[in-house]
This record gives structure tokens, sequence and C-alpha cells, in this order.
């Protein structure tokens, strides 16, 4: 299977899409940018047409969505609440002020809670905000990254980008298991469909890998741009593959050889995804 160039504008470091299916939008980020981007999906065609943007005076590392269409932001090291009229709430720090690095991928879980990563430090974490505070689930990650749950939710898979590892565990506090390796590049953001199969972003590998639900490799979604960077299944059903790509670390060479990095990508690929969790702003 092949994506296609779904966008008109590039970014540095295209991210975490998700699919707001109250409002049919599409959202997703451009992490060192600070913008979090809104877009319609044209299912006819596969095209996104971007329909608006908020910046942050730093990073934008994730976006989560709640159902009556508050935003909750994860900035450098900290949580934000964009409420509708566009107010901003401080909810929690998550990394100390003066540590390097910055909060990465993040996803809501089927109970409404938003779970986040970080990357850049010396052991990175991964912790789940709950009843205004942050609860660590893993604290010895090279670099934490997609997050996803199986279609029961009782299946957790998380990704350590710099070891190539997706793990998985019995959610919420099962023990962490190494479910499979990347090799040719590095695994990034992931979702998983129906099925409970799972999608993957490999960074460096221009492609997305489907995988079973044990790690065998089903079949891969080639993308025209090196830097595959997340997905999300997206549109009215849920069978629109959208996958977020990056031109940050190509050089000259690699873009004028790519000129599509860095653009948001569509496929098609015969499968349908499972509704992204709300967040829950009470919890």
């Amino acid at each position: 299977m092949r994506a296609r160039a779904a966008s008109d504008d590039s970014y540095f470091l295209g991210e975490g899409p998700v699919w707001d299916a109250v409002r049919q939008r599409l959202l997703w980020v451009d992490v060192e940018a600070g913008d979090v981007h809104f877009g319609a999906l044209d299912v006819s065609t596969g095209l996104i047409r971007h329909t608006d943007r908020i910046s942050f005076e730093e990073s934008t590392g994730a976006v989560a969505v709640a159902e009556a269409g508050d935003l909750l932001v994860a900035e450098r090291g900290s949580l934000t609440h964009v409420h509708l009229d566009g107010t901003r709430t401080h909810l929690a720090r998550v990394l100390p002020e003066g540590r390097p690095g910055r909060l990465n991928d993040g996803a809501v879980d089927p109970a409404g809670r938003f779970l986040v990563g970080s990357l850049g430090g010396d052991r990175e974490v991964l912790v789940r905000y709950e009843n205004g505070a942050c609860t660590t689930i893993d604290d010895d990650l090279t670099l934490s990254n997609g997050l996803a749950w199986s279609p029961d939710g009782g299946r957790f898979y998380s990704v350590d980008t710099m070891t190539s590892t997706v793990f998985v565990r019995d959610y919420p506090d099962g023990p962490r298991r190494q479910l499979f390796t990347v090799a040719d590049g590095y695994p990034d953001g992931l979702c998983v469909d129906s099925a409970g199969d799972l999608w993957l972003a490999v960074w460096g590998g221009s492609r997305v890998e489907h995988r079973s639900p044990i790690g065998d490799l089903l079949g891969i979604v080639e993308v025209n741009a090196p830097h595959t960077s997340s997905v999300a299944f997206a549109g009215p059903d849920l069978d629109v593959l959208v996958i977020t790509t990056a031109t940050q670390h190509l050089s000259a060479s690699d873009q004028e050889a790519y000129p599509d990095s860095g653009r948001l990508f569509t496929a098609r690929v015969g499968a349908t995804g499972l509704p992204t969790p709300y967040w829950n702003p009470v919890l």
C-alpha cells in the first residue's frame, strides 16, 4: 500500500493526529513551532484542508480534545487546558523547571485520562494525569512515544523509540513486557484499529507498519517521506489512515529527494479505527 500527500502545507515536526468525531475535524501539532493545527478531511479525495491554528510560546508535544471541544495541550514541560472561549488554565507541571527536554507524544485512555511521555533527558518518563496530579507509569525510558489501547481497553501499547521497542501491558497497572522491536528505523506514533491490529509510524523508515496484536508484521504502507511520525484513523467511518511526517533532521539533499516531507498523508488500508476517547476534564 502507498499513502498520498494530503496537505498543502509542510510541517517541521508534524505529530499527534487526533480525530474529533463530534466536530468532524482533525487536529495535529507542529511540535517545535509550538502550534496546534485544525483541518477538515475530504473523505472522497483523502485531502486535508487546513482551517485554523493556535500557538504557544514553547513546544506542543501533543493535543487532546474533550467532548465539549476544550483542549488539553502538552507544552514543553506542563499541561494546559484551553477553554472554549480561548482562555488557558495551567493544569500541572510534569517536568521540573530547568530540566532538559520536553513533553512528547500523548493520548487519552479509555477512562478519559491523559497520558504523556517525555524526551531529551537522562531517564524519560511516562505519566498519567488524573485528579489534578501526575502518576508516574514508567521512569526508565529513552524517548517515550506512541500510546494506544486494544479495543476492549485491557491492553496498553507504548513505544520507547531509541531502544526500537514496542511494549505491551495489561491496563491500567499490569507489568510491562516487550512485544516486538523494529529494524530499519525507529518506532514512533501508533494507533489500534477495530480488529485490534497496530499501525506504527517508523521514523527514518518511510513507512507505517501494520502489525498483529502479538507483533507479527502483516503489511506496509509506503510513505514518500523518510520521517513518518504518527498515525490516526479519521473520517465519519474512521476508514482513512492519516499519517504525519517531518522535515526535522533532513539534509537539503534529502528534502530535494523527498519534497513531500513534512506534509500530512492519507491512505485507505482496508481497516477501520477505534473512536478516539475524549479527555474528561473532571478526572
